[in-house]
């Protein structure tokens, strides 16, 4: 079925026909032994050919190559064959425009053959109409070649979109669920290296690590969901509320009952007042840094402090002995073998900010590890420019934390 957009297209098209043909009947060259009703003849033939410009789309190369072999004697099918010709081009493959113009050429030699002893003028006035068929097919494959570039670009374009936002929840799962898995390793752990411990304790571990792994299936399930439904994207978890910078201290919380030493600074008037996207990335740099510390740093005391106003931005930095220098884990002994890492987390966290509007930085400073990031604070349309010298920081080479 047209569409309305179709039914204005091919009017327009045969109105083209119409004119063309009447402007240039004045040049066309008749015999002067033409009668008046072979005039009238061709001026019928070429209506009819107009009007079969309507089925250009249902049967566009049986049309074209119809109205070439009419076009020849009958001067009013040359608009008609204009737009025919066009279409094939615009619409077809390159291999049936191939065909068709093939048939095209054989018409124009047969016809240079044939007519080497006619008038000046007449041969003159085919070679303007085949120039014309050239000029149609050529502007047919421009549109065609044209309509081919932007599908692939809108194509690359949704693919592009679609890739991001798989990123974004690949770096969601690694930021949620490396946390959790982590602390469970440490419970674990500490159970299995000491099994004496009293039954309270034990009793506490346990809790915790059914806790975690119930959390970490639930974020598992919600992140498989949007995989599944890749046009929702992250913002398409809505199982629960997405952190804030207020959930921080509930974090830190955590940690502290796996048995991190943890020094907590804050500098925010408001933490309410943080935007949520900014309070998010906050959350998830202070979750992903304190995951690192259990894993490269583990017994390691770690310094969070999160600063900053609207007018400067949020400030999060996290600092940590390197391994080495931190004394022994809780629970940690022999056999102890270190939690696993995809050495990913600081790089998806550097994309993180970035997409943020921010920045992050990583590296040694002195005998510690610092992990720096500067966000973003919008206080209206336009977020805070970033203050001089924030995050100096060297760059680690590698992903993470250097590993024990």
């Amino acid at each position: 079925m047209r569409s309305r957009r179709d039914w204005y297209v091919d009017i327009a098209f045969f109105l083209f026909a119409v004119v063309f043909s009447l402007v240039t009947a004045d040049s066309v060259h008749l015999d002067e032994n033409m009668s008046r009703t072979a005039l009238i003849v061709d001026q019928v033939v070429g209506g009819l050919g107009c009007a079969a410009i309507f089925l250009r789309r249902r049967w566009p190369v049986p049309l074209a190559l119809v109205l070439l072999v009419l076009g020849s004697p009958f001067h009013f099918m040359t608009g008609a064959t204009l737009v025919a010709f066009f279409t094939v081009a615009a619409h077809r493959s390159l291999k049936t425009t191939a065909w068709v113009c093939g048939a095209f050429l054989l018409v124009l030699v047969t016809f240079l053959v044939r007519g080497a002893d006619r008038e000046q003028a007449a041969i003159e006035s085919a070679v303007t109409y085949f120039v014309l068929l050239t000029c149609a097919i050529s502007w047919g494959l421009y549109v065609r070649a044209r309509r081919t570039l932007l599908t692939a670009q809108k194509r690359q374009a949704a693919a592009d979109a679609r890739r991001e936002a798989r990123e974004e929840i690949a770096r969601e799962m690694h930021d949620v669920l490396a946390h959790r898995l982590s602390l469970l390793s440490v419970h674990a752990g500490a159970l299995e290296f000491n099994p004496g411990a009293p039954a309270a304790d034990v009793q506490r571990a346990a809790g915790v690590i059914r806790e975690s792994a119930h959390q970490a299936l639930q974020d598992l399930r919600e992140v498989i969901g949007v995989l599944r439904a890749p046009a929702a994207g992250v913002d398409g978890m809505e199982g629960r509320p997405q952190p804030t910078l207020a959930d921080v201290e509930r974090l830190l919380a955590e940690s502290r009952e796996a048995g991190a030493r943890i020094t907590y600074e804050a500098d925010v008037a408001d933490p309410g007042a943080v935007p949520a996207a900014t309070g998010r990335a906050a959350y998830r740099i202070v979750q992903e840094g304190l995951t690192n510390a259990r894993k490269h740093a583990p017994g390691a005391e770690v310094t969070v402090r999160i600063a900053g106003t609207p007018t400067e931005g949020l400030t999060v930095e996290l600092r940590n002995a390197l391994p080495g220098a931190a004394g022994p884990a809780a629970g940690a002994g022999p056999g102890k073998e270190a939690i696993p890492g995809a050495r990913q987390g600081l790089i998806g966290l550097t994309e993180r900010a970035h997409l943020a509007g921010g920045r992050l930085e990583h590296g040694r400073v002195g005998d510690e590890f610092r992990l720096s990031a500067w966000l973003p604070w919008p206080a209206g349309p336009a977020a805070a420019a970033p203050p001089p010298g924030s995050a100096g920081a060297t760059r680690s080479p590698e992903g993470e934390a250097p590993a024990p």
